[in-house]
């Protein structure tokens, strides 16, 4: 199975070690707590942690499990919308395709894609 690159694989485990460290700081728990709960070595949760090693997908999932958070807040995939972002879409929800389509081309007009600048 194809690894990750370093270039990709270093940040991506630092931002978890980074999330997964918050997530445990919240839940009050031990680093030893959780490395029993995911049934990994203390050192190796550590290792984690620290952004020094990426966990395998069943060891992610477990540590997920173990820290009760969604795996898209422990990669950093689910950044926060601003909420005036959040009122939008939730209006748009509604919308029919005609008024879509506007919406869209009012959007683009307030912000010109980089090939158009």
């Amino acid at each position: 199975m194809p690894r990750l690159s370093a270039r990709v694989e270093r940040p991506l485990a630092m931002n978890l070690g980074t999330m997964a460290h918050a997530a445990r700081m919240r839940a009050g728990l031990t680093q030893a707590e959780v490395a029993r709960r995911v049934g990994v070595q203390l050192e190796v949760y550590g290792r984690i942690e620290r952004g020094e090693m990426f966990p395998s997908v069943p060891t992610l999932r477990r540590i997920c499990v173990a820290l009760e958070i969604p795996s898209d807040e422990l990669l950093g995939l689910d950044a926060p919308q601003p909420l005036g972002l959040r009122r939008l879409v939730s209006a748009a929800r509604g919308l029919r395709n005609s008024q879509l389509r506007l919406l869209h081309r009012l959007a683009e007009s307030l912000h010109p894609s980089p090939r158009e600048e």
